[in-house]
């Protein structure tokens, strides 16, 4: 059978071929979608658990040097890391920060450890998955 364009037509079935496509554009739409939303909300949450991972080892690196100087506690250290941290990401992630002194090589250190949770959705995460260690050497008033 040719139609008045010239072109050949399937018969009967040619409808129920173009209604079967129909209704196809949006089930796609949704699906390739939501894959994109999944992939582009987990690329943020890995940007998210990177940055938290930087200002806890930065908080660590900063409450070092002040443990570290000649006219500080360890507790100064401690207090700096904590203020840091709760200023950045919040104050559940400075609850286990540790300052100890140390001795590297025959020169005496500070070391600051910092166990916080890892974020896994938003600032919600596994607690005590994130461990941070910095050390600094510990400045004296020499003797001369």
């Amino acid at each position: 059978m040719t139609g008045a364009s010239g072109d050949v037509m399937a018969g009967r079935d040619a409808p129920w071929r173009i209604a079967d496509d129909r209704g196809s554009s949006p089930v796609e739409f949704v699906l390739v979608g939501t894959l994109l939303t999944v992939l582009t909300l987990a690329v943020m949450q890995l940007a998210l658990a990177v940055y938290v991972r930087n200002v806890v080892h930065d908080a660590a690196v900063e409450g070092a040097y002040v443990a570290a100087l000649a006219d500080t506690t360890l507790a100064d250290g401690a207090d700096r890391a904590r203020e840091v941290i709760t200023g950045a990401v919040g104050a559940a992630y400075a609850e286990d920060i540790r300052v100890t002194g140390d001795s590297t090589g025959g020169e005496a250190t500070v070391r600051v450890t910092v166990i916080a949770p890892l974020p896994v959705i938003g600032l919600l995460g596994v607690p005590r998955s994130l461990t941070v260690e910095a050390d600094a050497p510990e400045e004296s008033f020499g003797d001369g």
